[in-house]
């Protein structure tokens, strides 16, 4: 049977130090390797500010981990996250077909749209005497 795709959306609680999470996540990834398991994205956004307070935190620490592996991995990862105190909210899906054509979609567009911004910035005019050129 061939590994199905997955997305956890994981956020940790903000109090913590930088170090503290990348070891929490760095136990995330063990977790999915060790169990055959394999991350296609790992894609960290940061302390943002939560819509509603959850465990009286107003700020989390986002994390999206897209995997492939074997459906018994998601109840060991899921129990995993119910026992860690450092982390507030978390929640796994299937990606099918559907989602993942529009993910692929999506960074092709970001990828067009940073070389779009990279090509405007170098073909500027500059200005050596320190005002905005018209």
């Amino acid at each position: 049977m061939e590994p199905k795709h997955y997305e956890s959306v994981i956020i940790f609680n903000a109090a913590l130090e930088d170090d503290q999470i990348e070891n929490n996540i760095s136990r995330i990834q063990e977790t999915i390797k060790n169990h055959g398991g394999t991350i296609v994205e790992l894609d960290r956004w940061g302390r943002k500010r939560l819509a509603y307070p959850i465990q009286k935190s107003k700020t989390g620490y986002y994390l999206v981990v897209r995997f492939t592996a074997p459906s018994e991995l998601i109840a060991l990862l899921e129990r995993s996250y119910r026992l860690d105190e450092n982390i507030i909210r978390y929640l796994t899906i299937v990606l099918n077909k559907k989602a993942l054509e529009g993910i692929a979609k999506q960074k092709e567009a970001d990828r067009i749209a940073k070389e779009n911004a990279a090509q405007e910035v170098a073909e500027a005019p500059v200005n050596t005497a320190g005002q905005e050129s018209k």
